[in-house]
């Protein structure tokens, strides 16, 4: 058994914290979480899903919500520069080159 495989063997078996062992090693925790998971995956063991968002949320709703978003954003970004004033200080700056 190898360096990496001992190493995931102490986080999966002993129940330790992926971020004590990383920094016991003087390993970066992401590269330490890509090797259990990727151990997981290969003995389909279940793994935990770190999804942020809600896992009830469907694309078809996120797009929505997403396109909503931005709508807003555009809007707002609208009634702060408008598009003249945003022309003009394009133009002054470039008259100063």
């Amino acid at each position: 058994m190898g360096y990496k495989d001992s190493t995931v063997q102490l986080i999966i078996n002993n129940n330790e914290s992926v971020v004590k062992v990383a920094e016991d090693l003087n390993l970066n925790p992401k590269t330490l979480y890509l090797w259990v998971t990727t151990y997981k995956k290969a003995h389909n063991i279940p793994t935990r899903s770190l999804n942020i968002l809600s896992s009830t949320e469907t694309l078809d709703e996120e797009n929505k919500r997403l396109r909503r978003e931005n709508k807003l954003l555009k809007q707002e970004r609208d009634i702060l520069y408008p598009k003249g004033r945003l022309r003009a200080k394009r133009q002054q700056r470039t008259s100063q080159l």
